[in-house]
C-alpha cells in the first residue's frame, strides 16, 4: 500500500490561509523524505469547509518546486464549476511546471451552497461532469480538436500548453455512493478517489468489475482518504485530535444540512441518508468504522487491518494529516511516528 497527504483547508481565525499554506507545503515536502508518494487537495468555495483552496492546481504548482518525486494530485477539480477550455490549459501548466507529475482527480461536487453561488443546478451534475471530463481529455490528447456539448462548446481548438505526460496525466474520479459514478470511472479506465463512508466494499467491486470488462490491464487502482494522527500514547492521541476533528465535522455539517432537511436531487440519490449519517459522526464512531487512523501505531496498524477486511484491498491511502486547527508541530510529529512505526509494518 502508499500513502500520501491529503489537505482539506478548514482555515479561520486566528490561523491565516498564508500560515496554512506555509505550513502544508512544509509537511509534505517533509512527507516526500519519508516515504510518502502523494499529495492531494481539494477544490471548494465559499465556506471555512475547504474554500481555502478554490483552485488546488496553485497549491500543487507551488508544492511541484518543492518536491522532485511525489505524485501532486487535484482531489479533485469540479468540471461542472469549469470551462473545459480553462480547465485543460491550467492542467498542461501544471504539469510542465512538476515536470510531469501531476494527476487529475475529477469530482461531481456535492454542496448546495456551491451550486446556489454559481447558478448551476444540481440537477445537471451528473451531465456537466461527464461532459467535462470527455472534453478535457479530449483538448489534452488531441490537436485541433471541435467539441459541440450540451454546456460548452469550441471548433477547431489547440489547448496548450500540451501536457508533459504523454498521452495526458492519468484521471482519477471521486466517487462516494452512486454506483453509476463507479461503473464510469472502471469502464473509462480511470484510477478511483473514495472515503470509506457506507458499503463501500461492494461498490469497489462494481468499479473493478467494469474495469476488467473494459478490457483495460490490471485491476484498476483505488485512492482511499482518511484522517490519521498518530501519537505513542493512544488516549493522548484521541485527547488532541477531538477538538480539531469535531470542528472539521462540524463545519462539514453545516455545508451538507440541506440534503438532510428536504433537498432533493436525482443526481443525488440518498444525500439526505448521508447527511443524517454525517450529522452523528464522532470521533469514536468514526475510528470504530475505519474512516479516523487515530491511536498509537500498534492501534493504527490494527485499524488499518480492519478497514482492508472491511472493504477489500486498495492501492493508495491519502491522508488528513493537519485537519481542522490541528496544531503544525503535533501534525508534523504525527507524521513522522506513522512513517517509522506504522508503514514499515504495513509494505
Amino acid at each position: 500500500m502508499q500513502f500520501g497527504l491529503q489537505y482539506f483547508p478548514l482555515v479561520s481565525p486566528p490561523r491565516s490561509t498564508a500560515s496554512y499554506f506555509a505550513e502544508s507545503l512544509d509537511l509534505a515536502a517533509e512527507a516526500e523524505t519519508l516515504g510518502f508518494t502523494h499529495t492531494r487537495i481539494v477544490e471548494h468555495y465559499f465556506h471555512t469547509y475547504g474554500g481555502a483552496s478554490p483552485n488546488p492546481l496553485l497549491f500543487l504548482s507551488a508544492l511541484s518546486q518543492r518536491t522532485k518525486s511525489m505524485r501532486l494530485v487535484t482531489g479533485a477539480v469540479l468540471p461542472v464549476f469549469n470551462h473545459p477550455l480553462k480547465l485543460a490549459g491550467e492542467i498542461g501548466m501544471a504539469d510542465a511546471l512538476s515536470n510531469g507529475r501531476l494527476d487529475v482527480g475529477f469530482a461531481r461536487a456535492f454542496l448546495p451552497h456551491e451550486f446556489r453561488a454559481f447558478g448551476i443546478s444540481p440537477d445537471q451534475s451528473q451531465a456537466r461532469f461527464r461532459e467535462g471530463v470527455e472534453q478535457i481529455e479530449l483538448l489534452l490528447t488531441t490537436e485541433n480538436v471541435t467539441s459541440i456539448g450540451q454546456f460548452h462548446s469550441f471548433e477547431k481548438i489547440t489547448s496548450l500548453p500540451r501536457p508533459t505526460q504523454e498521452p495526458r496525466p492519468r484521471f482519477y474520479i471521486a466517487a462516494t455512493q452512486t454506483e453509476e459514478t463507479f461503473e464510469y470511472a472502471g469502464r473509462n479506465g480511470h484510477y478511483l478517489m473514495a472515503i470509506p463512508i457506507g458499503p463501500l466494499k461492494p461498490l469497489l467491486n462494481v468499479y473493478r468489475e467494469a474495469w476488467r470488462k473494459a478490457g483495460h490491464p490490471g485491476n484498476g487502482v483505488v485512492m482511499v482518504a482518511f484522517h490519521m494522527f498518530c501519537h505513542e500514547d493512544g488516549a493522548k492521541a484521541r485527547e488532541i485530535a477531538r477538538a480539531p476533528f469535531d470542528k472539521y465535522f462540524r463545519s462539514l455539517n453545516e455545508c451538507v444540512r440541506e440534503w438532510g432537511q428536504g433537498l432533493q436531487s436525482k443526481d443525488y440519490r440518498d444525500y439526505d441518508k448521508q447527511a443524517k449519517t454525517l450529522d452523528s459522526a464522532t470521533l469514536e464512531s468514526q475510528i470504530a468504522s475505519g474512516g479516523a487512523w487515530i491511536g498509537s501505531p500498534s492501534e493504527i496498524v490494527d485499524i488499518i487491518v480492519s478497514v482492508r477486511e472491511r472493504i477489500g484491498p486498495f492501492e493508495q491511502a491519502s491522508l488528513q494529516v493537519n485537519f481542522g486547527d490541528l496544531d503544525y508541530d503535533r501534525a508534523r510529529a504525527s507524521l513522522q511516528l506513522f512513517a517509522h512505526e506504522v508503514m514499515p509494518k504495513l509494505a
